[in-house]
């Protein structure tokens, strides 16, 4: 049933033509009849988007959908669910696009403005032709949506990224190359980095960007890119160290002729608490 699929943050997404090899495969005309008169399934005028950032070659990345048949792009985004949290949604919402599942993820803060979905190509008339049913200016998709703002950290490497049925792509993007972007969502982002960047301070949420074992030059790397500024390297250690959130593994990565750093991983135990109680990283 068209209900149980995923569906993206604004109905325009789900209204496109699918378009495989060339050809255009439109969805069943009850489907489309039943999305704008029986939307009892899910709450009207509120949505989540889930900023979903992953770290790869030195680089901060987001995982970004493009709805068809657009040349512009969104954070991955969808209604909730009556039946489901708020929280639950944005589980969802990462699953279906990373294919993995309990995430880090953290609400940030939420949208609302009524110009905030005003865009040229989300009108009446491309709605009306693109479904193939008469779609009124005074349509509920046009309404005034609140949209809450999480953010989800992946290790990049774990990541297969699922394109939905209704997309032209979904893939990753480097924080400082973005591509155009619909609505608001490039305040989203913005907003999504400033909250990450206040947490990485106070929470040691790096042991969700790097892969199991790492150097620290590695972590220090990690924590320069998310601030935006360099960190200098002995007291950066000295205070991660002092922690107790990381621990010296008796391993070393070789990644010269005359350079084998010493392994570490994160206290999984000291992690967790520290998500609870707060550390102090402020740098």
């Amino acid at each position: 049933m068209f209900w149980h699929m995923q569906i993206p943050l604004r109905v325009f997404y789900v209204m496109k033509f699918v378009f495989l090899s060339g050809h255009m495969k439109r969805m069943e005309q009850k489907d489309i009849n039943d999305f704008f008169s029986n939307a009892e399934g899910y709450l009207r005028n509120v949505s989540v988007d889930n900023v979903i950032f992953g770290y790869h070659g030195k680089e901060l990345r987001v995982l970004l959908q493009q709805p068809f048949p657009l040349d512009k792009w969104t954070v991955t985004g969808g209604y909730i669910k009556k039946t489901e949290t708020i929280e639950e949604a944005a589980n969802r919402i990462a699953f279906s696009r990373t294919g993995l599942n309990e995430l880090f993820f953290q609400q940030f803060r939420s949208f609302g403005n009524p110009k905030r979905i005003i865009d040229q190509s989300f009108t009446a008339k491309n709605m009306t032709e693109l479904s193939g049913i008469e779609v009124s200016g005074d349509s509920w998709i046009f309404d005034y949506f609140v949209s809450v703002g999480f953010y989800t950290l992946t290790e990049f490497s774990k990541v297969e990224v699922r394109k939905g049925p209704y997309e032209a792509g979904c893939k990753w993007w480097p924080i400082n190359d973005l591509p155009p972007m619909m609505f608001d969502h490039s305040l989203i982002i913005s907003e999504a980095l400033k909250a990450l960047r206040l947490h990485i301070s106070h929470f040691p949420i790096g042991y969700e960007l790097l892969s199991e074992k790492f150097t620290l030059p590695e972590i220090h790397s990690l924590y320069e890119t998310i601030l935006g500024k360099s960190l200098d390297d002995r007291n950066f250690s000295k205070r991660l160290m002092a922690t107790g959130i990381i621990v010296k593994l008796n391993e070393t990565k070789k990644i010269g002729a005359h350079r084998s750093p010493f392994l570490y991983k994160f206290d999984v135990e000291k992690y967790e608490a520290g998500l609870k109680s707060g550390v102090e990283l402020v740098f």
